[in-house]
């Protein structure tokens, strides 16, 4: 794709986690735009997982991920970094070295905020990253049925009815605070843009640290949600695109959203590979009326890629419609 040029970069921050706030960025970036991503530390499953297990350090994989999406380097460096050992070489088994890296270079610098600004430099990233929070969280959910679950990999594993979710610090159980410049890139933001990603474990967890939350309520910029193609097993079963808003509304106690993008293209019967996305259940309804009932704009149309027997949201088509929305830059 061809990087586009522009008088005035626009500033877009991105906020999330998982597999699709990089889907995102990498379109982001050949589109002249200052970019600031505020990524989770709230993941405890996998190789971030046991990395910040042992070393009592935020999860790197999301940031690790960020910071591949963000950068220039030549791709062999990027599959360098990107390498994850095989589940046979003992201890180090399903790690990726990039995680490897973020967490040696935290040690050496005594925090990973400043771990990831050092290694934004040296892969030279287009952009900002910033972890929501300078310490790692831990994510718990509140069920319908008042009982409650502990961690982001434990949310899912019962499938009930998610009330709502909220996050301490790990370490001493204390209500978390926004890491350094990230609430000043919401307040400065043309578009402040959620997802894609799983509501309540990737934009949920920076949602509710308080000041990143009240941030995004007062911005004067836009904000857009992008809403999930499928639903999710454990979080999201049987949610239409009005659902969604109404949860991240609900969190935050107000109709912050002023935009929704919605895929209304059909995933072909039978393509998704269950034994490589087997959390991922049926389309998410359509709910017009409940969008617009919430206060949104509402853009639907085709922004489905399929992918390796996976459903992904296709980078271009999104932020092509991010920058019709911003028609000023």
């Amino acid at each position: 794709m061809i990087k586009k040029y522009r008088i005035r970069k626009p500033k877009i921050v991105v906020v999330g986690g998982g597999t699709g706030l990089p889907v995102i960025l990498k379109s982001l970036r050949n589109q002249s735009a200052d970019i600031t991503a505020i990524v989770t530390v709230a993941d405890d499953g996998g190789s971030s997982g046991e990395i910040r297990a042992s070393m009592n350090t935020m999860p790197p994989g999301d940031l690790r991920n960020v910071l591949v999406a963000l950068s220039d380097m030549p791709q062999l460096y990027e599959d360098i970094f990107q390498y994850r050992f095989n589940k046979s070489d003992s201890f180090l088994a399903n790690h990726a070295i990039g995680n490897l890296i973020i967490a040696a270079v935290s040690e050496m610098r005594g925090s990973t905020y400043e771990a990831i600004q050092l290694l934004a430099k040296m892969m030279h990233v287009d952009g900002h990253v910033y972890p929501s929070s300078e310490q790692p969280l831990t994510l718990h959910a509140v069920f319908k049925d008042g009982t409650t679950a502990v961690g982001e990999s434990s949310i899912a594993l019962d499938r009930k009815i998610i009330d709502h979710v909220y996050v301490t610090n790990t370490d001493d159980h204390q209500q978390p605070t926004a890491a350094r410049k990230v609430v000043k890139a919401i307040e400065a933001a043309d578009m402040i843009v959620l997802g894609p990603g799983s509501m309540f474990t990737s934009i949920l967890p920076n949602l509710v640290i308080s000041e990143i939350g009240e941030a995004i309520k007062n911005a004067s910029g836009e904000v857009v949600y992008i809403c999930n193609i499928m639903t999710q097993k454990g979080e999201t079963e049987h949610f239409s695109d009005a659902d969604h808003v109404r949860v991240l509304h609900s969190h935050l106690q107000g109709e912050f959203i002023n935009t929704v993008l919605v895929n209304t293209e059909k995933v072909p019967e039978g393509y998704m590979d269950p034994t490589i996305y087997d959390e991922y259940l049926v389309q998410v309804d359509h709910d017009f009326n409940g969008l617009r009932e919430e206060g949104c704009r509402v853009i639907s149309t085709d922004f489905l890629k399929l992918r390796d027997g996976g459903v992904f949201h296709d980078g271009e088509k999104v932020v092509e419609e991010l920058f019709r929305i911003g028609t000023k830059y």
